[in-house]
């Protein structure tokens, strides 16, 4: 039998408010989720620190981080939060409307999210969804997020991925002028190819049958966004997903060269860092509506080609 005398347990308020301050990065955007003050944030988690006797957040300026105490500390609390909040009896009478927060890449939220938010604020309205941008180059101390979009995982088992579809060389018109007909993957050796860590050559060019070497000359693009615009302004050949490209495509901006496509290098997926019935939610309708983006993608490119 547990002997009370031999421990020392924090109080909610005090897990709930170093929780939120880790996930959201400021005492000030945690206090607005637990409607206190910034101040009574600190304070809370200022208690809880020293009650352990170690740090959980270093502080710099209003930004925060993990101390190594600290996230080995938020893993251990988190999911007793998680299964104190989905207990039925500890809910309030009047339903509080719940905040998601979101990090992903910033090309999948322009041209994946942003054009179809209005259905998951329809069907899901007590879900406040807070939307970060990320990028491959982030490093690993940034404030957690409930749930992220990942764009740069190789081993993502098959039911996992989102977008699950295949890549294929992309090109403004006018830089095509002149080229004779029929285009051949080989007439690639003439004109400039863009570059981008996220989805390199190679494997397309396997598929091709081209023995070439990954490009090594032009600018390294980290974002596929600035890869596309930059051949959407004739700059060179982006190598990328149709559902990605959609706007630029229906724009005329882009056309696809060839109907050859490979399997991309890297996949994208959902990872979620606090479970509850609000990120369940949005993963169930965030697969949705990554399957409708790869559909009308493929049929935009199969009506082109009529």
């Amino acid at each position: 039998m547990l002997n009370p005398d031999d421990f020392r347990f924090p109080s909610i308020e005090a897990l709930q408010a170093f929780e939120a301050a880790a996930r959201l990065g400021t005492f000030e955007r945690a206090a607005e989720l637990l409607s206190i003050t910034g101040s009574a944030a600190s304070k809370r988690v200022s208690g809880l620190e020293g009650m352990l006797g170690v740090n959980l957040l270093q502080r710099d300026g209003r930004s925060l981080a993990l101390t190594s105490h600290g996230r080995e500390y938020l893993e251990q609390i988190a999911p007793i939060l998680a299964q104190l909040a989905a207990v039925p009896l500890h809910r309030r009478q009047v339903q509080r409307q719940q905040r998601l927060t979101l990090r992903t890449p910033p090309t999948f939220a322009r041209q994946i999210l942003i054009p179809r938010l209005a259905s998951f604020a329809e069907a899901c309205p007590e879900i406040e969804l807070e939307i970060l941008l990320s990028s491959p180059s982030d490093g690993q101390d940034l404030p957690l997020a409930d749930v992220e979009v990942r764009g740069d995982s190789h081993g993502v088992a098959a039911g996992e991925r989102l977008l699950e579809e295949r890549v294929l060389p992309l090109a403004a018109p006018g830089l095509l002028l002149g080229l004779p007909r029929p285009w051949t993957p080989s007439m690639l050796a003439g004109l400039p190819l863009l570059r981008s860590p996220l989805e390199p050559w190679q494997p397309w060019f396997r598929v091709a049958g081209l023995d070439w070497p990954e490009p090594c000359a032009g600018p390294r693009l980290l974002d596929l966004g600035m890869t596309l615009e930059a051949a959407a302004n004739g700059q060179g050949v982006a190598l990328a997903r149709p559902s990605l490209a959609r706007a630029w495509l229906a724009e005329g901006r882009l056309v696809a060269l060839f109907a050859l496509r490979s399997a991309p290098t890297h996949h994208y997926h959902l990872r979620s860092h606090q479970a509850s019935p609000a990120s369940q939610r949005f993963a169930a309708w965030l697969a949705a509506i990554c399957r409708e983006a790869v559909a009308q993608g493929r049929e935009f490119l199969a009506a082109a080609d009529d």
